[in-house]
């Protein structure tokens, strides 16, 4: 009985030893320059964020912050860099709704998403819009829907390409208001929305600040929002979950670490960016990209991210989804 004691003492003891240098890790970080990966390519939306969140943390912290761009491969290529980095704190990776599509998408992965990884927070959502050539004779998701199933088979859907937020969206869509359209996927925003405007394709989901100034000049109609609730810049616009309830299909921007990261830090991390990201200056800033802020917790943003990922699994499946590395 007495050795048993001990040894719980001693159990206890290695506990608290090692929750005391984790603690005191974290006081002393950073003590020197973090990296952050972005697995696309320089100048995008997720770049700017980074370098944006980057330069906040550098004014804060007197570290600076390396953003390392990495794309390929869907954001595969750099997912397994940070994957494979020192759990440290010093390695983090930006990431988008790619990272929850990615596992269903592809048969197989070189990382485990939930496994791999240590969320830090959700910095923003990222709201589509619903558009449809300025000649449709639709002007509400109701209208569209009743549309689409006069002529089944018949209307068409633009996206930036198979398997991508976009498309996505548009198969969520499809499946919640019971209707058959056609997919045509093109290399990007540009050329889809283009064959919008022109008539040749019905309907398009894109980002709203992608989509405002097609709408403002009357070559597109903005029918509803992709997420919960309207946007305040867009008061006007409803969603599409006030026509089909329970739609809702928002891309969003997000932080994460290695798994192995102590505790202290992530939640350091966490409290840092999060009180960046709800500051009104960065609330502006991704308000002018069309994006909401939104700097949850690690545990909430986890949370998050595993919902996400049966969400989109569900629909990849459905639709019978499947694309090769």
């Amino acid at each position: 009985m007495k050795s048993l004691i001990l040894a719980g003492c001693a159990a206890a003891f290695a506990v608290s030893t090692v929750a005391a240098a984790q603690d005191k890790a974290a006081a002393a970080y950073p003590g020197k320059p973090i990296r952050m990966i972005v697995p696309f390519a320089a100048g995008g939306g997720l770049d700017i964020t980074a370098r944006l969140i980057g330069q906040k943390l550098t004014d804060k912290w007197g570290q600076s912050i390396v953003v390392d761009t990495r794309p390929g491969a869907a954001t595969i290529v750099g997912t397994e860099i940070a994957s494979k980095a020192v759990p440290d704190g010093y390695t983090l990776l930006m990431i988008t709704t790619t990272f929850a599509i990615n596992p269903s998408l592809y048969a197989k992965l070189p990382y485990d998403p939930l496994k791999d990884f240590t969320p830090v927070t959700q910095l923003n959502s990222q709201p589509n819009i619903l558009v449809v050539s300025a000649g449709a004779p639709v002007s509400t998701v109701k209208d569209l829907i009743a549309l689409a199933k006069s002529k089944p088979g018949e209307l068409t859907f633009a996206t930036p390409g198979a398997g991508s937020a976009p498309h996505l969206s548009a198969e969520l869509f499809k499946k919640t208001a019971g209707i058959e359209m056609i997919h045509v996927p093109y290399k990007g925003i540009p050329p889809a929305i283009t064959d919008v405007i022109g008539g040749r394709v019905t309907m398009l989901f894109t980002t709203t600040i992608s989509a405002a100034p097609h709408i403002k000049a009357g070559k597109v109609k903005g029918l509803a929002l992709t997420s919960a609730k309207r946007l305040d810049n867009m008061p006007g616009v409803p969603t599409i979950g006030e026509t089909l309830k329970g739609y809702q299909a928002e891309a969003f921007q997000g932080l994460i670490a290695p798994s192995g990261v102590p505790r202290p830090i992530i939640e350091k991390l966490s409290r840092e960016i999060a009180a960046i990201v709800q500051s009104p200056e960065i609330g502006k800033t991704f308000e002018a990209s069309g994006a909401v802020a939104v700097g949850s917790t690690s545990a909430e943003f986890a949370a998050f991210l595993k919902t996400e990922t049966a969400k989109w699994g569900k629909v990849i499946k459905d639709a019978g989804i499947k694309l090769e590395q």
